[in-house]
């Protein structure tokens, strides 16, 4: 496993997503320029049945992260497409901007791999946001393209990242 700048007093782990967890993750509400990653509340996203809202989606591609003690720490989505794994990917707000980002990108592409052993994994992150390059980067993932993608608030600067398998876990 690569050497973290900052590593958690609890190991954590990848575990199912449950309701309780996505409730928790609607309410979480992260400081701008960060607050565009919040979500639509609980009661809103399951109404609709979207994302982790929807109970077969949620159990297929999502996941929580937890310490050994339950607490959620974040949580995960492992999108496949065509010999990739798309992962998308959010950490408790009052976690993030304090090191630990590598670390739970790192539990994150481990069960990744555990999923589709076969498969490239990769994730977007928008352009702007060095925060989350840098912890990408930390973890393994390289830059291998940008582009622009239209987001509800207009076009958007993106680069996709790639996980580099030579990289140790």
């Amino acid at each position: 496993m690569p050497q973290f700048t900052a590593r958690p007093q609890n190991d954590w782990k990848v575990v199912p997503m449950t309701e309780r967890h996505g409730e928790e993750i609607c309410g979480w509400r992260y400081e701008p320029p960060y607050d565009l990653y919040g979500w639509d509340s609980w009661k809103t996203i399951c109404r609709l049945e979207i994302e982790f809202g929807d109970p077969e989606l949620r159990s297929r591609q999502y996941a929580s992260v937890t310490d050994d003690r339950g607490e959620l720490k974040g949580f995960a989505q492992f999108f496949p497409m065509e010999g990739v794994i798309r992962l998308g990917l959010g950490m408790r707000p009052d976690l993030c901007g304090r090191g630990f980002g590598p670390y739970f990108v790192s539990i994150i592409v481990q069960e990744a791999a555990r999923r589709a052993p076969d498969a490239e994994i990769d994730l977007e992150v928008l352009s702007w946001n060095r925060r989350a390059v840098r912890a990408y980067e930390k973890a393994g993932f390289r830059l291998t393209d940008t582009y622009s993608k239209r987001t509800p608030s207009g076009p958007a600067q993106f680069h996709c990242m790639v996980f580099e398998p030579d990289t140790p876990l």
